[in-house]
């Protein structure tokens, strides 16, 4: 069986940029796997605009960008309607496609699978099972693939950047949301958002919601919900739901690879390196969503380490200073750092699960190296560089938020 150089699950920004990156480095035994039909992520199904202006030079349409990162791939090995089935060590994957089930064999592998929007199922959203509930992805699908609108009347649920774009999705197909609700007392994305609800799509944005209870029968009728102590019935013929977005590591959680409970995705050290150094991640897959700018630049950088892992030039990856998240953190990665030290100034990216105005400290084995005062909102990406420091003999990071007293 031949042994490949790099073989990238998912072709969206992160797999195809880190693509196109290899090949810039001189590597072209690079296969791109991807389940789907067409490449180039979630933005193939976003047609607004808002992309491409940092990696291309030029704004463009989600299709647009997508196409174009697809184009820079174009005379490599890209296999669109493949599956992977299994991840097994030292990069060796089952896999199915047209042809039937296959194994593949690579020197260095990089998951890019990207994430997903949480189900219904797996949000604390009550009531009956209607017709017309449907998540940010679907509802793209109809309105960006099909040109169809699937309700006239929605109410979107979530106020993370992703249910902003849904409604510049519903104005593409000619369609007013009721309303936007949130659960917790601020909107998620950056505060002018509300704003620009109200003002530009004239969309009421009300936050402090609680006890949600999606309404109707055969389809939906819609949505009854507690507020300052009240409940409300807001009457409309669609749900839409939007954000809390996980990675998509169903693959992950059968195989041999380190999850991580905070992010839910893979383990990795300071150079995107899982649990077994074959398999590299990047992307979405690594927490969440991001935008897709942050995932091809992520795409990229890991592709940097994976030129230099296929040399040999990377610290081996034992014994690990193993991190953790405290105090108002959800999570913090990498989680992990390899290689004896010192390092170089070391970037790590956070998120709190509250609004907190504290000090974020890094500690090794107890002891302060790093702080600094912060006051973050919850969901919001934190990211901060530790400047150079030798960790020799360390053995556990904490990366600690705290509010002040």
């Amino acid at each position: 069986m031949r042994t490949h150089e790099v073989v990238i699950l998912g072709a969206g920004p992160a797999g195809l940029s880190a693509a196109a990156e290899l090949k810039r480095l001189g590597h072209r035994d690079i296969v791109i796997l991807d389940r789907e039909q067409q490449g180039g992520g979630i933005p193939r199904h976003c047609g607004h605009t808002g992309y491409g202006l940092l990696q291309f030079g030029r704004l463009m349409t989600g299709p647009d960008f997508a196409r174009r990162l697809v184009d820079t791939v174009s005379d490599l090995d890209l296999r669109l309607g493949h599956t992977a089935l299994k991840l097994e060590p030292n990069g060796r994957i089952q896999v199915t496609g047209p042809n039937g089930p296959e194994t593949l064999q690579a020197q260095k592998v990089l998951l890019a699978m990207g994430a997903r929007e949480t189900p219904r199922s797996a949000r604390l959203v009550s009531g009956t099972r209607p017709w017309g509930v449907m998540n940010t992805g679907t509802l793209q699908q109809f309105a960006y693939l099909h040109g169809k609108a699937p309700f006239q009347r929605p109410i979107v649920i979530g106020s993370e950047l992703v249910a902003f774009s849904t409604l510049l999705t519903l104005g593409h197909v000619g369609v007013k949301a009721v309303a936007m609700i949130e659960e917790r007392e601020r909107i998620t994305a950056w505060r002018p958002g509300d704003w620009v609800a109200r003002v530009a799509f004239g969309v009421p944005v009300m936050t402090g919601c609680s006890e949600l209870t999606i309404l109707g029968q055969d389809r939906v009728e819609g949505l009854s919900f507690k507020r300052h102590g009240k409940m409300r019935v807001l009457e409309g013929d669609g749900i839409v739901l939007t954000g809390q977005f996980r990675p998509e590591t169903a693959l992950l959680t059968q195989s041999h690879l380190e999850l991580d409970p905070g992010t839910r995705g893979p383990v990795i050290d300071q150079l995107y390196r899982c649990t077994d150094p074959s398999y590299f991640a990047g992307g979405n897959l690594l927490r969440g969503v991001e935008t897709a700018g942050q995932c091809y630049r992520e795409g990229k950088s890991a592709a940097h380490v994976i030129h230099a892992a296929l040399a040999d030039k990377l610290p081996p990856p034992v014994p690990p200073i193993r991190l953790e998240a405290a105090g108002t953190l959800s999570y913090v990665y990498p989680q992990r750092l390899t290689g004896r030290g010192p390092y170089d100034p070391l970037l790590f990216k956070a998120r709190a699960s509250v609004a907190t105005k504290g000090t974020l400290r890094v500690l090794a084995d107890g002891r302060e190296i790093w702080s600094r005062p912060i006051r973050v909102l919850p969901e919001r990406r934190i990211a901060w560089r530790v400047p150079a420091v030798d960790l020799t003999g360390v053995h556990h990071l904490t990366i600690d938020l705290s509010p002040r007293e």
